[in-house]
């Protein structure tokens, strides 16, 4: 009897596991007819989220969020550096596009470096510093789409500062590589880095002096940090360290709307932000994919690395020869966005070999934190916001609890460059936000890490649109991604498999395999709205310490204390 009984249940337990879905990916996706706030810090996916409950819009939700950021992710982000955007209003499914990248300081010129005996671009210290966008960029948008009170936002990120958070896991690893550059500085050191090192992991770490900052940011609007009393802390910071920085580089500065860019990928289309960002990368990558077939291998197979592989070589070619800031060169973003500029660089694909040494094409004359967010209404906030290196220049303001970003550092000291270094000029962009579309589905999403996002665009775009995967499996999918060796060196996650590994290696791709989940790969966040049944998805980046988070389907707020559902 005991034996039938176990044998029963061992085959009732076989029946369902394998009745049951399989899946290649670990995390679901958050699914509700409420909005949805999906970052790399769980913290501050809930205070986007309660902005939301609020009442607050897509956009005081993703300022609440994006600050809370700055105080928890200080080495990747911050009132100190820079911000790019994509929305989409739901009721005109409109989409604008927002500029807020600083421009260098008047004085900062090639013969200013010159003089100072240095000829290659500094990477951190005071003359990699450029003007902060952030805070104005959260203005331009709160100003044309917010609901909320701009005081309110803010009182999260406040509250982390003021009483402390504890260092989640990811993080502690970026601080404890970033402490070396902190220590330069005495007041990086005495803000970042108590008792001399870095926090440890589950440490409760305080910022003050931040919690200040925002607290005038909240109370005075963006005046305070642009022409008041934190422009004042920036200006005697870049003076004390000999830096080039002045009242007017800070009061005249604005962020830009732009129209995003586009191309057609299959029966998609795919938004990105025109330079001085690189997005046009992805959208090319994606131009040269779209001439050939995928693999029906799947996305881990050979031929489908080696094509995206080969794609993300020529586009990259392309934007470091023409990218640049379009106030100061003509940029060919039509051309090298176009279908026959792509079919020609897509001819130069050998499908058993790797090219290892890519140049642009010719042409015709002519570490960061994302972030987004969809509300009840389905509008849609795609931001990424960033102090470029870890803590930036690691430069902090004398203060005000946050670092400087390091932007200027990727200004070419070459004059010929569309890219060289001139005052009030912006430097190339590594950061960028993304959208994608097709009929009633509407994707905002983003996955940073410097030179890794266009590729990283085009495998997520590319995971979903030829291998009908749901957000969060593509956004889980192993990836590879660009070495700083360039060529024919590439990153790529273990997930892949050996055999794979194997093939490539012998078809000439130099490969540093890299753990299953790693960071270099970048941390991604994506959002999902069906115009047609109004339902929400949300997925967050395993590689990262966050989560995409919805709102509650009740009412909070302090004037309905009845709990009772509200409409999506």
């Amino acid at each position: 009897m005991l034996r039938t009984i176990l044998v029963s249940t061992v085959v009732a337990i076989a029946t369902l596991s394998t009745s049951a879905e399989d899946r290649s990916y670990g995390r679901s996706m958050v699914v509700t007819p409420y909005g949805i706030v999906a970052t790399s810090y769980v913290q501050a996916s809930q205070a986007g989220a309660r902005i939301l409950e609020q009442g607050g819009s897509a956009i005081d939700a993703g300022i609440a969020a994006n600050a809370v950021l700055g105080v928890a992710e200080p080495m990747m982000n911050g009132i100190g550096g820079d911000l790019f955007a994509i929305y989409r209003e739901a009721k005109t499914g409109k989409l604008y596009g927002l500029n807020a990248s600083g421009w260098a300081p008047k004085g900062l010129t090639i013969d200013h470096l010159e003089a100072k005996g240095i000829h290659q671009m500094p990477q951190d210290g005071i003359d990699s510093v450029t003007v902060p966008g952030a805070v104005d960029g959260w203005t331009k948008l709160h100003d044309r789409f917010g609901k909320l009170a701009w005081s309110e936002l803010f009182q999260p990120a406040i509250f982390y500062a003021k009483n402390g958070y504890a260092v989640p896991e990811a993080l502690q690893e970026y601080w404890q590589d970033a402490a070396p550059g902190l220590m330069q500085y005495p007041e990086s050191r005495r803000v970042f880095l108590p008792e001399g090192k870095a926090p440890a992991l589950g440490q409760v770490f305080r910022n003050p002096d931040l919690a200040g900052a925002l607290t005038l940011i909240a109370k005075e609007g963006e005046t305070v940090f642009y022409k008041g009393e934190i422009a004042q802390a920036i200006l005697k910071t870049s003076s004390e360290l000999g830096g080039t920085m002045t009242a007017d580089d800070l009061s005249q500065y604005s962020a830009e709307w732009v129209e995003p860019i586009s191309t057609h990928y299959r029966d998609w289309t795919v938004y990105e932000l025109p330079p001085n960002g690189d997005g046009m990368a992805a959208l090319e990558m994606l131009n040269i994919m779209d001439n050939l077939k995928p693999s029906p291998d799947g996305p881990s197979s050979v031929a489908e690395l080696h094509t995206r592989i080969e794609a993300m070589k020529l586009a990259y070619a392309d934007v470091e020869a023409y990218d640049g800031d379009p106030r100061f060169a003509t940029i060919p973003v039509a051309e090298l966005i176009s279908k026959a500029y792509a079919a020609k660089r897509a001819a130069l694909i050998d499908p058993s070999k790797a090219n290892c040494e890519v140049a642009p094409g010719a042409l015709p004359k002519s570490d960061t934190t994302y972030l987004s967010v969809v509300d009840r209404e389905g509008n849609i906030l795609s931001l990424i916001q960033s102090n470029y290196e870890e803590f930036g220049s690691d430069v902090t303001v004398k203060g005000m609890g946050f670092a400087l970003q390091d932007r200027g550092g990727l200004f070419s000291v070459d004059r010929k460059s569309p890219d060289a270094l001139a005052g009030r000029k912006r430097p190339f962009h590594t950061i960028i936000p993304a959208f994608m579309e097709h009929g009633d589905q509407h994707i905002g999403f983003g996955i940073m890490g410097g030179m890794n996002q266009p590729l990283a665009h085009a495998q997520f775009v590319s995971n979903i649109v030829d291998y009908h995967m749901n957000i969060q499996a593509a956004m889980e999918q192993a990836r590879f991604t660009v070495s700083a060796h360039l060529g024919c060196n590439i990153l790529i996650e273990s997930r892949v498999g050996p055999q794979a590994i194997a093939q490539l290696t012998a078809m000439g791709h130099v490969l540093q395999v890299r753990k299953e989940y790693s960071t270099a790969m970048g941390r991604g966040q994506a959002v999902l709205h069906d115009s047609t049944t109004k339902i929400n998805y949300g997925a967050s980046e395993p590689r990262a310490d966050g989560a995409a988070v919805p709102e509650v389907g009740f009412a909070t707020t302090a004037e309905d204390k009845t709990g009772a559902p509200r409409s999506p």
